[in-house]
C-alpha cells in the first residue's frame, strides 16, 4: 500500500501573503486593509514586528506558553516560496513575490558557477559587496521608497542582505531584546506612522536545539517580548505580528544524493529542504526523472518550468532571476533535508525550512491594540 502524497500549500499571492501586508499597511486607501485583522485597519501608528521562524502550526501547539500572543485578533496567512529567510524578508519589505524580487533563495547560483549565500553576501571566493551589488541584485525599494525606521539587530547594519531587502530605509539598532522595546517606544513617541521590527531568537533556537524545552523557553521569552511592545503603544497604535516561516524537525543529517543522480548534477544551490539541482550539459531531462523516481517517496520534484508554471515564485521570473535557479527542485513533504557538500555546516541544523509544507508555509498574522483598545 502507497502512502498518498500530499500537495505542497502554494503561497496565496496577492491575497492572505507576506507580499500583501505592507502594501496593505501604507497605503492610503483604508479599504486596503479589509483583508487585515480588524483592530489595525483604522490604527494611525502601527508596529510590524516579524518573529523569525515562528510558524503558525508551531504558535498553535505552544499556545499555552504564549499567552499574549494567543490572545491576539488574526490567524494564519501564508509566507512565500521558498520559506527561507531572504525571501521572505524581502516579500515582506518589498511587497512583491519573488518572481519579481529575485531573491529567491537562501542560496543562489551568480555567473556561470558562483552560488551566493545571500544572508551572508558571500560566495565560494569570500565577501561578494565588493562584485555584487545589492541595490542592482534587489533593485526594487522596500516599503514603498517611504523610507520608515527599522529596528533591526544592530550588527545587521552593514551587511549586504540589510542592502538588499531594507537600502534606503532608517536603521536603529538594538543589541538586546530590551533594546528593541526602547528603540520602538521613541518612534512611536516621535509620531511615526509605521516602524518595521525584526527578532530572529525563535529561528536560531530552532536551528540549534530544534523543539523542546530550549524552544519553549524562547517561545514564552517572546510572548514577554510582544507584550512589552504593546504596552508602549500609544492610544490608538496597533501592533501587528507576523514571520516569515515554520519550521520542520528533521531526521537525521540528510540525504546525500544517490551516485546515479550525483553523476548528472553540476552543482547545487538553494538549502536542504528545497534544493536545487543544476545539470551538466545535455543532461536536465534525464536528471529530473532520475530525481523522481529516487525522492518521489518523500518530495516534491519539480523541473524550474514545472515549478514556475504552477505558480510557486508568483509569476514568471525574468531570465535573470531564472538563472539563479537551478533545473531540478528537491522540496521534501516528509521531515529530511538534502545534503549539499559545499554546505556542510547546515547539516548541524535541527530544525529546518524552505519547503512547501504547512508547518512551513503557514505564518500568524495577529493584531494587538494598545492597552484600552480593542484587540
Amino acid at each position: 500500500m502507497f502512502a498518498i502524497r500530499p500537495d505542497p500549500v502554494l503561497p496565496a499571492y496577492g491575497g492572505a501573503c507576506l507580499t500583501s501586508i505592507v502594501p496593505s499597511l501604507l497605503s492610503a486607501d483604508p479599504a486596503a486593509r479589509d483583508w487585515m485583522p480588524e483592530p489595525v485597519r483604522e490604527a494611525p501608528q502601527v508596529v510590524l514586528l516579524v518573529l523569525d521562524g515562528l510558524g503558525w502550526e508551531q504558535l498553535q501547539a505552544g499556545a499555552a506558553l504564549a499567552p499574549v500572543l494567543a490572545s491576539m485578533v488574526g490567524g494564519s496567512i501564508t509566507s512565500v516560496a521558498p520559506t527561507t529567510t531572504a525571501t521572505a524578508l524581502t516579500s515582506i519589505s518589498t511587497g512583491l513575490a519573488p518572481a519579481e524580487h529575485g531573491v529567491v533563495g537562501y542560496r543562489v547560483r551568480v555567473g556561470s558557477r558562483e552560488v551566493l549565500n545571500v544572508l551572508r553576501w558571500r560566495t565560494g571566493s569570500g565577501d561578494a559587496r565588493s562584485v555584487i551589488d545589492p541595490v542592482s541584485f534587489q533593485p526594487h525599494p522596500p516599503f514603498g521608497a517611504t523610507s520608515p525606521p527599522v529596528v533591526t539587530k544592530a550588527e545587521f547594519a552593514d551587511t549586504g542582505f540589510t542592502s538588499a531587502h531594507l537600502a534606503a530605509t532608517r536603521l536603529n539598532g538594538w543589541r538586546l531584546p530590551s533594546g528593541l522595546v526602547v528603540e520602538v517606544r521613541r518612534l512611536l513617541r516621535e509620531g511615526e506612522p509605521f516602524v518595521y521590527a525584526y527578532y530572529d531568537g525563535i529561528d536560531k533556537v530552532a536551528h540549534d536545539r530544534g523543539f523542546g524545552e530550549y524552544y519553549d523557553a524562547e517561545l514564552a521569552s517572546v510572548d514577554r517580548l510582544v507584550g512589552d511592545l504593546a504596552a508602549v503603544l500609544p492610544p490608538g497604535a496597533a501592533l501587528v505580528v507576523t514571520s516569515d516561516h515554520g519550521q520542520v524537525e528533521v531526521e537525521g543529517p540528510g540525504i546525500a544524493l544517490a551516485p546515479e543522480l550525483a553523476a548528472d548534477v553540476d552543482m547545487q544551490s538553494g538549502e536542504g529542504r528545497f534544493r536545487w539541482l543544476h545539470a551538466r550539459p545535455g543532461t536536465a531531462g534525464r536528471m529530473a526523472a532520475t530525481a523522481a523516481d529516487l525522492y518521489g517517496d518523500v518530495a516534491w520534484v519539480r523541473t524550474r518550468q514545472e515549478a514556475v508554471d504552477e505558480g510557486w515564485f508568483g509569476g514568471t521570473p525574468s531570465a535573470e532571476i531564472q538563472h539563479r535557479l537551478g533545473d531540478v527542485a528537491l522540496v521534501p513533504f516528509e521531515p529530511v533535508a538534502f545534503l549539499d557538500p559545499m554546505d556542510t555546516g547546515e547539516s548541524r541544523l535541527i530544525c529546518r525550512h524552505g519547503s512547501l509544507t504547512s508547518a512551513e508555509v503557514l505564518v500568524p498574522l495577529l493584531v494587538k491594540n494598545a492597552p484600552g483598545g480593542e484587540g
